[in-house]
């Protein structure tokens, strides 16, 4: 069938028109669609870590540490600071190095009936202890089979009147160093707080003038040269980092 240029120009009118009425609401589909979300950036995930080579403690079956005979007792080897006329290494936090001398404060939080400044005369009415254990780091050194004199945290936390609820105890030491550690740990009758080493004032690169003594534990648990002792019901605020 023949068409008349008339009806030909009327039909590719038509189908501009139509096609023109598909195009636009093509855009307005798309305008309406959000954009396509970019697929961000997935983490790398868990790898492999070399770990630290840490000998295991020598514990007894029972959890506890080994104690020794006095003639088994021998030296540290290594230091954790250094005295000022040795070279290298962390230098000895200034401080009270003399026992006799030593005022730690007392914080208790209201979970003892004790608080203030702890003294040696306070301390010299405890029922005395040494024993000879091992000291053991998780680094190499400090190491070291020695006796400690000194009394048991729970005869100090008795004398305070630390209550059933005091559940954690904190100690600061010189450098700004501190402990966290929960009660029951630290009323194990070998946990000691010491002012000897081998019979003599520990020296100020061991921790003078007091330092913990926890032997069921790596070295860092036997922290130094304190100054501050707190028992707490709950937990303790965030001390500033630790810059030693």
């Amino acid at each position: 069938m023949k068409m008349s240029r008339r009806e030909t120009m009327q039909l590719s009118a038509t189908a501009l028109a139509g096609l023109s009425l598909a195009a636009i609401k093509s855009l307005e589909a798309a305008a309406q669609t959000p954009p396509a979300q970019s697929t961000p950036a997935q983490p790398g995930g868990l790898v492999d870590t070399q770990l630290r080579n840490i000998p295991a403690l020598p514990l007894n079956p029972d959890g506890s540490a080994p104690e020794y005979t006095p003639q088994q007792a021998g030296q540290i080897d290594g230091v954790l600071w250094r005295t000022r006329n040795q070279s290298g290494g962390s230098v000895t936090p200034p401080g009270e190095y003399d026992y006799n001398k030593m005022r730690i404060k007392v914080d208790a939080r209201g979970t003892a009936k004790l608080s203030g400044t702890l003294t040696f005369p306070d301390l010299e009415k405890l029922p005395r202890h040494s024993y000879v254990t091992l000291l053991q780091c998780g680094a190499p050194k400090p190491r070291g089979i020695v006796k400690w004199t000194g009394v048991r945290f729970s005869d100090f936390a008795k004398m305070v009147g630390a209550q059933n609820f005091a559940s954690y105890g904190r100690m600061i030491a010189t450098d700004g160093y501190y402990l966290d550690e929960d009660i029951n740990t630290l009323m194990n009758p070998q946990v000691v707080l010491a002012w000897l080493l081998n019979d003599q004032p520990i020296q100020p690169q061991h921790g003078a003038p007091l330092r913990l003594i926890v032997p069921v534990r790596y070295g860092a648990r036997s922290i130094n040269a304190i100054t501050d002792i707190q028992f707490t019901a709950t937990t303790f605020p965030p001390l500033k980092p630790w810059s030693a």
